[in-house]
């Protein structure tokens, strides 16, 4: 029942209003979250009392600026060589939980936090693979640690693209700089690194250790860091103030909130930037693995020509399109050592997968603009005859757009090498294909079109929208469906009276009903109808 009601969300004019920067950036930081195994909404937090402190150590507006945006996107390049740490400490999203607790100064403390996470990761390996994998992971750790370079350039060049200011791209080159000079990836000391990175940096050393001790053990760590890791001045500043610093960051503040804080005018995207940002985004996420470089660029490519094989007025194939940039998100939550199995994985493993499609929901959900988009992208792993995931979905409460967007990462990711197999041939692929629509498992309109967009010949392919339906008439269908009457319909379309009645009775006729009832039913069974926005 929870499908049947919430597939009518996605369909329609998805975004239909103008999207801020801060909105996007917002949702990014809390996939980055999700890789550096923080709590959803840790970056939000850090952002509130990244600004409580510069504003207490005297920044002017540009400088929060730039500290709000280098608090929320710190992490930005997180998912960068990733397959690479994993396969040497295993779960690198755990081992990320726990390294942000240390001082990553101390050489002891970092050696150890790498050595456990060693340990877990062979944990029924013998003394000798333990000894073995321990001094292959001690020779490994020069190079990770030369990793952060890449870390920044990433984060610097994403930032780029979402057309964050040179500021904002300067401070996050700067990521684990520190005030003595001991940090990556330039060995920056003092007044060199900039005032904003000083500034997250203690700021977000601060909330993990609020979160594992209290205001007391925050304070305690400040103190011992002061001079080392943070400016003198700057830790003097937040011990001073630390409770009112503090002050209701146990819980996690709301978009309003995030958004009301944005120091200096917003700025709004257009539709071209709001393309760009999705598009980054996918990269963000994509570049997490070899095996899945411009996966995300590749559905959301086929997922539209497929949509307009299928005849989708033009708005739903934006958004279609923006959903397929966006669908793989939740990927940044889970190990890059489970992705990378060259095996079977076992069902824990299968259920941490299983999470990735709720996790793009759940990021893209606390912004409005984009919590619609996310509804359909999070559906790219449901199946018709309800055996996908994260809703169990079947049917008729999967839309339209979301079994075109199902079955177009089918195919990309058919036509891609993996861990555990090589990469499909077309033809190959297109034969997977015709398999899941008759095992039940995806539709056969929608692969048709998919398979079309792919260039493959199809026999009988229903391209268009159900029962002939016109561009127009599908149009005049949503809003029969949302109880409008034909007055209404007419106004909205800017169409005449008597001409909205013609296309209400030629939809009748074509879908073999005779009532608004039954034309509510046939729109909802065929995922074309979207919940009344008014």
């Amino acid at each position: 029942m929870r499908c049947a009601m919430r597939q009518m969300n996605v369909q329609s004019k998805i975004v239909d209003a103008p999207i801020r920067l801060a909105e996007v950036v917002t949702a990014l930081s809390l996939a980055t979250d999700l890789g550096m195994g923080q709590p959803l909404s840790f970056a939000l937090r850090a952002c509130v009392l990244s600004l409580r402190l510069g504003k207490a150590a005297g920044m002017d507006e540009a400088a929060l600026r730039t500290t709000y945006f280098q608090a929320l996107l710190r992490y930005i390049g997180c998912n960068v060589d990733t397959h690479i740490l994993s396969a040497v400490v295993g779960d690198e999203v755990a081992m990320r939980h726990d390294f942000a607790a240390i001082d990553n100064g101390n050489v002891a403390e970092v050696i150890g936090i790498f050595m456990r996470s060693i340990r877990q990761a062979n944990g029924g390996a013998s003394a000798l693979q333990l000894a073995k994998a321990m001094a292959q992971g001690f020779m490994a750790m020069p190079g990770i640690k030369a990793g952060f370079e890449g870390h920044c350039e990433v984060a610097q060049r994403l930032a780029a693209r979402l057309g964050l200011d040179a500021d904002v791209q300067t401070a996050l080159g700067q990521l684990y700089e520190r005030w003595d000079g001991k940090g990556a990836p330039h060995g920056l000391r003092g007044e060199a690194i900039a005032p904003s990175v000083r500034v997250v940096t203690l700021a977000q050393d601060a909330l993990v250790h609020f979160g594992l001790g209290g205001i007391d053990a925050v304070i305690r760590m400040v103190k011992k860091r002061r001079g080392s890791a943070y400016d003198p001045a700057l830790a003097d500043c937040f011990c001073d103030g630390a409770q009112q610093l503090l002050a209701d960051l146990d819980q996690e503040p709301g978009l309003d909130v995030i958004l009301a804080l944005e120091p200096g005018e917003p700025r709004w995207l257009s539709e071209e930037e709001l393309d760009e940002a999705c598009r980054a985004m996918a990269d963000f996420v994509d570049v997490k693995s070899p095996y899945t470089l411009n996966h995300s660029d590749g559905v959301a490519m086929l997922a539209a020509a497929a949509g307009e094989q299928a005849g989708l007025p033009k708005q739903d194939v934006i958004n279609l399109r923006r959903a397929a940039w966006l669908h793989d998100l939740g990927r940044t939550g889970i190990s890059a050592g489970i992705w990378e199995k060259p095996g079977p994985l076992n069902p824990q493993e299968w259920d941490k997968v299983h999470l990735h499609a709720y996790y793009t929901e759940r990021v893209l959900a606390a912004t409005p603009g984009l919590a619609a988009l996310g509804e359909l992208a999070s559906m790219h792993h449901e199946r018709c005859d309800g055996s996908g995931y994260h809703r169990r979905c079947s049917g008729a409460a999967i839309p339209f757009p979301a079994r075109i967007l199902a079955a177009a990462d089918m195919y990309q990711a058919l036509i891609e090498a993996r861990p555990y197999r090589a990469a499909h041939d077309a033809s190959s692929a297109a034969a997977e294909m015709q398999k899941a629509v008759k095992d039940g498992k995806l539709d056969g309109a929608a692969v048709d079109c998919v398979l079309i967009a792919a260039g493959h010949r199809v026999r009988r392919a229903r391209i268009g929208a159900p029962a002939g339906l016109s561009e127009r008439e599908v149009e005049v269908l949503r809003l029969l469906a949302q109880g409008h009457p034909t007055k209404r319909i007419a106004s909205l379309l800017n169409i005449s009276v008597k001409t909205a009645d013609h296309h209400i009775q030629k939809i009748y006729g074509k879908t073999g009903v005779s009532t608004r009832a039954g034309a509510t039913l046939f729109a909802m069974e065929q995922g074309l109808a979207c919940a009344r926005g008014e």
